[in-house]
């Protein structure tokens, strides 16, 4: 298992766009991988379990993956959230 917080950089958060674009490069890899939020934890391949922790920017998230690509899934995921998505 591999853990990375990391705090969500664009102001808006992980609305509609930005949460299809991570959900998208997590479908990318085998391992399972789950966004955390307050205790809350989602499957970070649900765009539904992600759009439902109502993360917003400056809230710190936590990244949690487990499998045979796990360190390369989170830290991938963590620099798409650490550019801003673009926006």
């Amino acid at each position: 298992m591999y853990v990375k917080e990391v705090t969500v950089q664009n102001q808006v958060g992980l609305h509609a766009r930005p949460a299809t674009f991570f959900i998208q490069k997590a479908n990318e890899f085998k391992s399972s991988i789950w966004v955390e939020k307050d205790e809350r934890r989602v499957n970070a391949k649900s765009l539904l379990g992600v759009l439902s922790l109502g993360i917003v920017g400056g809230t710190t998230i936590k990244i949690i993956a487990d499998g045979s690509d796990e360190e390369t899934s989170v830290e991938s995921l963590v620099k798409l959230v650490e550019s801003g998505f673009a926006e």
